[in-house]
């Protein structure tokens, strides 16, 4: 990476913990995936960490992933996310997926995980080489009021989005959302371009998920890293923010 796209980086990524703290969120970024692990087991009312994520059922660390959690000021967790390198060199993102399909569907969501397919965006045949699996996105739900409406998804993603072209200069980045939330452009406030439907598929072809699937390519991130990071602009946004994060139920 040029020595002025890494500095770049940098100042785009404290310039937005900075004010992410400002708002009442404390910023932690760190690839020892135990530690994730500890986190997310504490939050009972949430689904189980995925298994992509998850240190006791895939093999990941310091050179194939990382985390970003944010913490309130009662030093609750109030935001994760996960980043996950694969190596997809010849090989498509539905082979992919047939194969280490476990690790991608939601806990507990269907019958047989042994006889459920995920199918329907055509994208899964051309996503290939170095690709990006980002998952574990989550921020308490609020309302008009909470974070997300505030405008923290953004800045949030934007770290990792910073992070993972600093860091592994992808092919593509791809990532699930369910059908409800792309209805409702999700994948713009999370930085993505694309964002098509599909399905997992349990054993008698039934619907299990609806999963959508987001993804960009290098260039659609290069072209989004070009502009400046989004900011919550108002004070009023930040206290709005602020109040909404002083305590978190983990359920959502």
């Amino acid at each position: 990476m040029p020595v002025k796209n890494l500095i770049d980086m940098v100042m785009n990524v404290s310039g937005i913990t900075r004010e992410l703290d400002a708002a009442g969120m404390r910023v932690v970024i760190g690839d020892d995936f135990s530690e994730y692990r500890v986190y997310r087991n504490a939050q009972p009312g949430r689904s189980p960490i995925y298994p992509m994520f998850d240190i006791a059922k895939s093999y990941i660390d310091d050179t194939n992933g990382f985390w970003i959690c944010g913490f309130n000021e009662a030093d609750e967790l109030i935001h994760t996310q996960a980043v996950r390198l694969l190596d997809l060199s010849n090989v498509s993102l539905a082979q992919h997926l047939n194969v280490h399909r476990h690790k991608y569907i939601t806990p507990d969501t269907t019958p047989d995980p042994d006889l459920t397919f995920y199918s329907g965006p055509e994208a899964l045949r051309t996503i290939t080489g170095r690709v990006c699996y980002h998952g574990e996105f989550w921020l308490p739900p609020r309302g008009l009021g909470g974070p997300r409406s505030q405008g923290a998804t953004p800045l949030l993603s934007r770290i990792l989005f910073e992070i993972v072209a600093s860091r592994w200069d992808p092919d593509y980045m791809f990532a699930f959302v369910p059908q409800q939330l792309a209805a409702k452009g999700a994948h713009l406030r999370y930085g993505y371009v694309h964002c098509e439907p599909g399905t997992w598929l349990g054993p008698d072809q039934q619907v299990t998920e609806e999963d959508y699937m987001i993804w960009t390519s290098a260039k659609d991130m290069q072209n989004a890293l070009s502009r400046k990071p989004q900011s919550l602009q108002s004070s009023a946004q930040m206290s709005s923010i602020r109040s909404s994060l002083t305590s978190v139920d983990s359920k959502g």
